[in-house]
């Protein structure tokens, strides 16, 4: 990046990069935020400066979603991961019944970690097709008594995003939005339950958003462990414990600056002109291609091949020799996959398309 920092692009699927105005913005208050002699690091959670902190993030990220009132927004730790485990253990609770869309990676261990919990079924998948394409599921796919319905919206690894919102009329539908969150305008009120990783679009790896409707809050058995329980960090503002501050600061950071440049409408400009230069590159290109359906292409994670796995490593090693770094696709699957999030500015990607017609013109057969 042309830039006084000799800074990379990087297009890594996750911790991945942040806003340079953000950064700039937090190393310039890391040893005395605000006037309060102190790193953000080292702030007591129940601090005033901490607790302005947190409720500006919140108020800022409602205003950036248009989240509805009847929402709590929660910062917790443990990771996607452990929401694999608090999705079911908060909303099993009538029929301890749950429909799963599988289409990758993510949504086929959130499934596995429920099957623990209550009677899960799988819709529909895309696995024999290595999961490159998104089904087509409608409400009659639904068992009428399913406590939730749960899918991934974005597919990191297999570079496959919905281009649509499952409809499930009264059944509470829960979306995985970890590497999507921000990018795209979303109709909150749709779901019963979203969470998001940070470490994509968000903010350093450290906090989890859940935004979840009320009405399904507190309805976790006396035998969950007090912690995943919902209600718990709804009721104390996501401090129940010490949460973790530095994320939940920067997340806030990144939120102001979303806002500044125009809120999600404008992200959501920028992201898809960006995806768009990639995918005609691609589509154009004679060595390149996308396994992806056209219509369930990802506009955060594109995924291509040349179809000679060597061929394939030989581009992800000169590229980093360009400053064009993290470009090898998930190690299950190989190839190449370049995760354009919010921060990766345009130039970023049109240095990589230059990068691909100048290897093509060395390589091709």
């Amino acid at each position: 990046m042309t830039t006084k920092y000799d800074r990379v692009y990087n297009f890594s699927a996750g911790p991945s990069m942040l806003p340079l105005e953000v950064l700039e913005k937090v190393q310039a208050s890391l040893l005395n935020y605000e006037g309060s002699g102190q790193s953000v690091m080292e702030m007591s959670h129940r601090s005033k400066e901490f607790k302005k902190i947190a409720e500006d993030a919140e108020a800022n990220l409602r205003k950036l979603m248009d989240i509805p009132d009847n929402y709590k927004v929660l910062f917790l730790q443990g990771g996607g991961t452990l929401q694999f485990s608090m999705v079911p253990l908060n909303l099993l609770r009538n029929s301890k019944k749950a429909d799963y869309i599988v289409t990758g990676t993510w949504a086929k261990k959130a499934y596995k970690e429920a099957v623990k919990f209550g009677d899960i079924k799988v819709v529909a998948s895309s696995e024999d097709d290595t999961f490159t394409w998104i089904p087509k599921v409608k409400k009659e796919d639904f068992r009428p008594d399913a406590d939730y319905v749960y899918f991934t919206d974005n597919n990191t690894i297999y570079g496959t995003e919905y281009n649509y919102v499952p409809e499930t009329g009264d059944i509470p539908l829960v979306s995985d939005m970890s590497s999507n969150i921000l990018s795209r305008k979303v109709d909150v009120s749709k779901f019963g339950l979203i969470w998001a990783g940070a470490q994509k679009n968000v903010a350093p790896a450290g906090v989890t958003i859940v935004i979840v409707r009320e009405d399904l809050i507190g309805h976790a058995d006396a035998s969950v462990p007090t912690y995943l329980d919902y209600k718990i960090h709804a009721d104390n503002d996501s401090m129940y414990n010490t949460p973790p501050c530095f994320s939940i600061y920067v997340a806030g950071e990144v939120f102001k600056y979303l806002l500044e440049k125009g809120g999600i409408e404008a992200q959501q400009k920028a992201n898809e002109e960006k995806a768009a230069l990639l995918y005609d590159a691609i589509d154009s290109s004679k060595l390149f291609q996308s396994p992806v359906a056209k219509e369930d292409r990802s506009l955060m994670n594109v995924v291509f091949v040349t179809g000679d796995a060597d061929l394939d490593k030989k581009f992800v090693a000169e590229a980093k020799a360009e400053g064009l770094i993290n470009l090898a696709g998930h190690r299950s699957i190989g190839g190449m996959r370049a995760s354009i999030y919010n921060a990766m500015p345009k130039e970023g990607v049109e240095k990589l398309i230059a990068f691909m017609k100048k290897f093509e013109a060395e390589n091709a057969k």
